[in-house]
């Protein structure tokens, strides 16, 4: 090192001298602007300094904006899931009204039935069906402590739903719907006044049975409960005929739609009571059929 600077000495002392005069210059030296004057040193300075300046402000803004993002970010997201479990807590809400709503509905269609047919009834809900095809049976939450007993119809506000086929315990009973084979419901077509008896069969279908192969009997007539069953009263919607054949010997097979959706119950009514009166006849008036006097009874609620 001591040969280098010993043989450059002279070139060496030459640059120190040259810029010792360029650093005098430029102290001495003015630039003019338009506002003020500023030495040359000061804007040789400025202009050395001013790119790194520059670039530390870069970063220093560039990690607080980044910064502040995250954490405005993470504020964002959070809220989001907030608002998310706010939705699905509205959703459910929703989904529970409208499911109370439904059932309001369906128990008004049944009260403002009950106060139109039948004098004495109660609500029960439907607990479960039996497993089985060959055996078309529900349960209801109602049992011998409610005053249920066997034999006693049930009914929606469509039509019949069946019996009750027996009292399980002081909770709980047993309905046979009125599309398995063993039951049985006495009824009478609407407009042809024919009777006959609502029966289902193995498949789960409802057929009326006993009428003549000589009658009339067109689809989409009216189904109705006779009454001679001794369980329904009658004028009780059952079902509408939907296909009529002829049947084996002298029948005819009619086959018929429930009035009530069997497939989809969820409340029904229990007749546990059922008003019968006697149609006055005064003087040679002509004797009423039993449809007007249904039609005029006065609705009475227990």
């Amino acid at each position: 090192m001591e040969n280098l600077i010993s043989r450059y000495r002279n070139v060496t002392i030459l640059v120190v001298v040259l810029f010792g005069q360029v650093l005098g210059l430029a102290v001495q030296v003015k630039r003019s602007t338009q506002d003020e004057s500023t030495r040359l040193i000061r804007v040789w300075a400025v202009d050395a300094v001013t790119p790194f300046e520059k670039s530390i402000v870069w970063l220093q803004s560039g990690v607080s904006n980044l910064w502040h993002n995250y954490f405005y970010l993470r504020g964002v997201r959070q809220e989001n899931r907030e608002l998310k479990l706010q939705i699905e807590q509205l959703r459910i809400e929703q989904v529970r009204l409208n499911d109370d709503a439904e059932q309001a509905r369906r128990l008004q269609a049944l009260l403002g039935f009950k106060e139109q047919f039948i004098s004495k009834t109660l609500a029960a809900q439907v607990i479960g069906s039996s497993g089985s095809e060959q055996s078309r049976v529900i349960y209801i939450d109602k049992g011998s402590r409610d005053g249920i007993k066997a034999d006693m119809a049930v009914v929606t506000s469509e039509g019949v739903v069946g019996k009750v086929l027996r009292v399980s315990n002081k909770t709980t009973s047993q309905v046979l719907l009125i599309n398995d084979q063993t039951s049985g419901v006495g009824a009478i077509l609407e407009k042809s006044r024919l009777h006959g008896v609502l029966r289902g069969t193995p498949l789960g279908e409802v057929v009326l049975e006993n009428v003549m192969s000589d009658e009339a009997v067109q689809p989409g007539e009216k189904v109705l409960t006779s009454g001679g069953d001794q369980i329904f009263p009658k004028g009780l919607a059952a079902g509408t005929v939907t296909k009529v054949s002829p049947g084996p010997e002298l029948f005819l097979n009619i086959r018929v739609k429930p009035a009530a959706d069997l497939s989809r119950l969820e409340e029904v009514l229990v007749i546990t009571q059922q008003e019968e009166k006697e149609p006055d006849v005064a003087g040679g008036a002509q004797p009423m059929r039993a449809a007007d006097i249904l039609a005029q009874r006065l609705p009475s609620v227990p």
